[in-house]
């Protein structure tokens, strides 16, 4: 049996309109773009595309134009990972109103969502082991003290690292 190449997918949330440099870096050789919403513009789409294909949801600052491209809710398959990305969601323990319902009754592999500022990634185990991912928050809005994003290997069909990279260095 073989082994399958690894892929890496770069989970990106709450850009608000800011490009931080530091993304062409740690995002130019990823297989895979997903931005947890806000957005802020479709130049941020467009600046990611370069680096690689962008899967996106929008986020609550994100307007009428974003909401027409991108849905509010993402589910997909990729590298035989079973993604849910969506904005606001909560976290483990604490879901956002009909969510957990929704996680309980069919949960992927990978669940991603922003909307907090706050880096969590976290193994569920009530929910079939499904990894929770928030990369925080890559643009200047909000509260947060450190800029970051998460690259998630997957190998074998299972995401088996998640790298948490502070782009302010």
């Amino acid at each position: 049996m073989h082994q399958e190449k690894e892929k890496v997918v770069g989970i990106v949330s709450d850009t608000h309109n800011y490009f931080h440099p530091n993304l062409i870096r740690y995002l130019e050789n990823v297989d895979l773009i997903l931005h947890a919403g806000d957005v802020g513009g479709f130049d941020i789409i467009d600046a990611l595309s370069a680096l690689a294909p962008v899967r996106a949801v929008w986020g609550n600052i994100d307007g009428w134009d974003m909401r027409r491209e991108y849905p509010e809710h993402d589910r997909f398959e990729f590298a035989g990972v079973r993604f849910w990305m969506t904005h606001i969601a909560g976290k483990p323990g604490r879901w956002q109103r009909g969510v957990g319902k929704m996680l309980a009754e069919d949960p992927p592999d990978v669940f991603i969502c922003g909307h907090s500022h706050i880096l969590q990634i976290e193994r569920v185990p009530k929910l079939s082991g499904m990894l929770f991912v928030n990369p925080g928050a890559a643009g200047r809005q909000g509260f947060q003290l450190v800029k970051s994003i998460v690259r998630l290997v997957i190998s074998d069909g299972k995401p088996t690292q998640a790298e948490v990279v502070h782009l302010d260095d």
